[in-house]
């Protein structure tokens, strides 16, 4: 066979390592002293890893993957490139792992361009203010903690409480809104996973996601990258000029994955045993997270990072980090899911700090009071209970506060459009359920969203118009509830 004519003969120069010791999805490796943080290496096997280490000596390597079993004494070579993933259109409506790899059975998705996984944060002369609302389609949220695009709010709380189908919830509130969504299930078990895709499905929400799964059976190192893979694939649409949703769920157990390489790697530990740099790994995913000026792009990526605390505890180690990071929390209270108030959201210790500069100025104004009215209430109905006389405004308060209450409650996986959000505020605000009690004002709700809807009304349009169509709507709910 003939020589290709590129090929010349000449020395080269190359360097090779050696494993030394193998174990838990970590390799020891001897040798390659040009060897970077963040790097793709390749044994003799055809396995991949990724430099996690450096030592005196010795340096760490995350296994990435293995083809036929990495053992001591096998031979490592540079691979020459950082560890990437392919973004673009193809991968909406997939399912791929934090390698970009298909996990639903389909042919690899076709990328645009590869991006980093581990990339610097837009400069500030990059950066626009945050301006347009993202709607969640839950009532509380929306009117009460709005959250604007390119923003980060945590979504804190203990285990089972409704995180994650907030999360769910607004990712199915994008549909029609022209947002991409990534959403990112870090260390989660297979039937959680499962439940969450054909959520989206279902609800018509996986044609414009991509979900990036790394199950709690996966490698840490595969649970450790997951979501900086969500972070570049978002950072691509962002780049191009689209609005993306990043969420990932949930940097908890992501933690604890990182904790588990570093003590591994034999990293000194810190408090909780967490490695001393835990700060800086959830703060530049984060900072990722921003509006571009039109110049740069002009897109945006939300992030909703949800964390996991124990008994309530907000003060412990990597939920003090993230309040201290994001710009904002929606926290769902133990005791409100108990007493059956559905989203448990405690509106006394949720905030969003960026979030009212971006939300619509007839819910801003139709909210103005809301959130005080109904503290006050909490107040008013803890006083109560001591079987105290009450004068009549204080039981009128506290009527309407029961009303609120119930107003406030919503099921899970059913988003609203902003169109209801102000339906109910205005029915509220301006008296017009005070005549029926608490449970009848709840179901008279989807009678107002029909008129509201049937009536083609926008946020833009007049109030006495919109005051018009609730007004017309009551007595006919008024009859039929009879």
């Amino acid at each position: 066979m003939a020589a290709s004519p590129d090929y010349r003969f000449g020395l080269r120069l190359s360097e090779r390592g050696q494993v030394v010791g193998i174990g838990d999805g970590i390799a020891w490796i001897r040798g390659l002293p040009s060897a970077r943080l963040d790097e793709l290496i390749g044994f003799d096997d055809g396995s991949t890893g990724l430099v996690f280490q450096l030592g005196r000596d010795l340096l760490g390597a995350i296994l990435l993957a293995q083809k036929h079993g990495v053992t001591a004494g096998m031979a490592v070579t540079h691979v020459g490139r950082n560890l990437a993933i392919g973004a673009g259109d193809g991968l909406l409506g997939r399912v791929v792992d934090p390698l970009g790899n298909p996990l639903d059975g389909l042919p690899p998705p076709e990328a645009r361009e590869f991006r980093c996984l581990e990339a610097a944060a837009p400069p500030i002369i990059e950066r626009d203010f945050v301006s347009e609302p993202l709607y969640t389609g839950c009532k509380i949220v929306d009117t009460l903690i709005p959250i604007g695009k390119g923003q980060r709010q945590l979504i804190i709380g203990d285990d089972g409480l409704g995180k994650s189908s907030l999360a769910l919830d607004t990712v199915i509130s994008q549909r029609g809104r022209n947002v991409l969504c990534v959403l990112v299930l870090i260390g989660q078990p297979r039937a959680a996973v499962v439940g969450a895709i054909e959520s989206l499905r279902q609800a018509g929400a996986l044609d414009y996601s991509v979900v990036v799964v790394a199950e709690a059976n996966a490698l840490p190192g595969f649970r450790y990258l997951a979501p900086f893979a969500g972070c570049a694939l978002a950072e691509h649409w962002m780049r191009v000029g689209r609005d993306v949703l990043v969420v990932y769920d949930d940097l908890t157990r992501h933690a604890q994955s990182y904790r588990e390489l570093s003590l591994l790697l034999q990293r000194p530990p810190g408090r909780e045993a967490f490695p001393g740099d835990i700060f800086y790994l959830h703060s530049r995913l984060l900072e990722r997270s921003t509006v571009l000026l039109p110049k740069y792009g002009g897109g945006s990526m939300t992030a909703l990072p949800i964390i996991e605390t124990r008994q309530g505890e907000l003060s412990a180690y990597i939920p003090t980090n993230l309040i201290s990071i994001t710009d904002g929390q929606i926290y769902f209270d133990a005791k409100l899911f108990a007493a059956g108030m559905l989203p448990a959201i405690d509106i006394s210790l949720s905030v969003s700090r960026i979030g009212g500069k971006a939300q619509h100025p007839a819910i801003k104004a139709a909210a103005a009071r809301i959130r005080l009215d109904y503290l006050q209430f909490l107040d008013l109905e803890l006083f109560a209970r001591f079987g105290t006389r009450l004068d009549p405004a204080v039981e009128q308060k506290l009527r309407r506060g029961r009303q609120l209450r119930e107003l406030l409650k919503q099921d899970k996986l059913a988003p609203l459009p902003e169109q209801a959000h102000l339906a109910w505020l205005l029915a509220y605000g301006e008296g017009l359920l005070d005549k029926y009690p608490a449970d009848a004002a709840a179901d008279i709700l989807p009678a107002l969203y029909a008129a509201v809807s049937t009536a083609g009304l926008k946020l833009e349009d007049a109030h006495e118009r919109w005051l018009a169509v609730i007004t017309a709507a009551l007595p006919q709910v008024t009859t039929q509830t009879a």
